[in-house]
């Protein structure tokens, strides 16, 4: 099916994200950090980012700019506590395809959408 990196710094989601992505057939690869996403998408090709905003180090607004920068070709969904609409619209703005508020969302609805995603892509 499709390739997807996560990039999520808590481990405990990042870990259930993984496993119930490739309970649904998807080689799923996760990472805790922005610097390591970027490191993955410039060493194995991705179809799909999950991307967390706010991370140590470098945050999601930035590896979204990095993959601009560095013309990588990956469709992102940002997953973040970050509920704001301005926080919403500046990561539509910087390329994400979609936005899921986490504690608003169940892994189950995130899973949904990303097969959804590749059925329709």
């Amino acid at each position: 099916m499709g390739k997807i990196l996560i990039a999520e710094d808590e481990k405990p989601m990042a870990t259930a994200l993984e496993l119930k992505l490739k309970k649904a057939g998807f080689d799923a690869k996760a990472v805790f950090d922005g610097q390591n996403a970027i490191y993955a998408l410039e060493n194995g090709h991705y179809d799909l980012l999950l991307l967390d905003l706010m991370m140590p180090g470098m945050d999601g607004f930035e590896v979204m700019k990095k993959i601009k920068e560095l013309n990588i070709n990956v469709d992102i969904f940002v997953l973040s506590n970050l509920g704001q609409e301005e926080d919403k619209e500046k990561s539509l703005q910087a390329g994400a395809k979609d936005y899921f508020v986490k504690s608003n969302t169940p892994i189950v609805n995130i899973v949904e959408a990303v097969k959804k995603y590749f059925k329709n892509n």
